[in-house]
């Protein structure tokens, strides 16, 4: 089971953005839970230029089948140009957590 199951890492401008992309996701039953982490300092190289910026982090969890679905409606939603998505293999876990994760999602993406 834990083969199956994916963490999506995103980040967003604000609290209120990432909670409302965060909704959407679990709303949508494309993720089982979205985590919102405030106080995230993000430094990166946009358009030439450093940027320094504070943002959210979200934390996604769902499964492998449903990440091309997820990773297209998080781009759709989400105010970046750019958005961040990565998916990460769990390799391992809490066997009733991971069933969990793999109940609360969509069976089809």
């Amino acid at each position: 089971m834990a083969g199956s199951v994916r963490t999506v890492l995103s980040t967003a401008p604000d609290e209120a953005t990432g909670r409302a992309l965060a909704s959407a996701l679990v709303g949508e039953e494309l993720a089982a839970c979205v985590s919102v982490v405030p106080g995230v300092t993000s430094v990166y190289r946009w358009q030439g230029e450093v940027r320094t910026e504070g943002e959210v982090l979200l934390v996604a969890k769902t499964v492998a089948a449903l990440v091309p679905a997820l990773t297209a409606r998080l781009v759709e939603l989400h105010p970046y140009d750019v958005p961040e998505v990565l998916s990460l293999a769990v390799d391992g876990g809490h066997g009733p957590y991971l069933a969990w994760v793999s109940a609360e999602v969509r069976e089809t993406p």
